[in-house]
């Protein structure tokens, strides 16, 4: 265990995060999305919550400011509808870690597949909640003076 990084960031997960460039597209997907079948790098964090890792990771991760979305989550199929409580309770996270986030933006469910595909990873969680997956573009970390 690590002091400062919460324990939900599993050592495979925290080498990810340090992998990744700013640009690369990390997606927190829901337990019933089909991460294994679109990227060939999934992770597991069954049982963690979305909310509960945004808030693990947040804290070591930069959202790129260079793209016109680095919150993107799938918009619903005609005729679901969505439940306003859950990216209410990503944009709690967001905004605690992020002092000036941006929208999240929705994108078609086969174009979240598509960059899901070209994403640097997929980490697969115990989200339950119906279009709950997100996808964070990683941005350039700032070091102090």
């Amino acid at each position: 265990m690590l002091k400062g990084i919460s324990p939900l960031l599993s050592p495979d997960l925290l080498a990810l995060l340090c992998r990744m460039g700013h640009g690369d597209e990390l997606v927190l997907a829901d337990a019933h999305f089909p991460g294994h079948s679109l990227n060939p790098t999934v992770l597991r964090a069954d049982g963690l919550r979305i909310p509960d890792l945004l808030d693990a990771i947040l804290p070591l991760f930069e959202l790129d400011t260079y793209v016109a979305a680095p919150l993107v989550m799938m918009a619903p199929v005609e005729g679901d509808a969505l439940d306003p409580s859950v990216e209410a309770a990503y944009r709690h996270v967001i905004a605690r870690h992020v002092s000036e986030a941006p929208p999240i933006v929705r994108i078609d469910r086969f174009a979240f597949y598509e960059r899901a595909r070209r994403a640097f990873a997929v980490v697969m969680t115990g989200e339950t909640a119906k279009y709950g997956n997100i996808l964070l573009v990683k941005g350039v970390t700032s070091l102090p003076d």
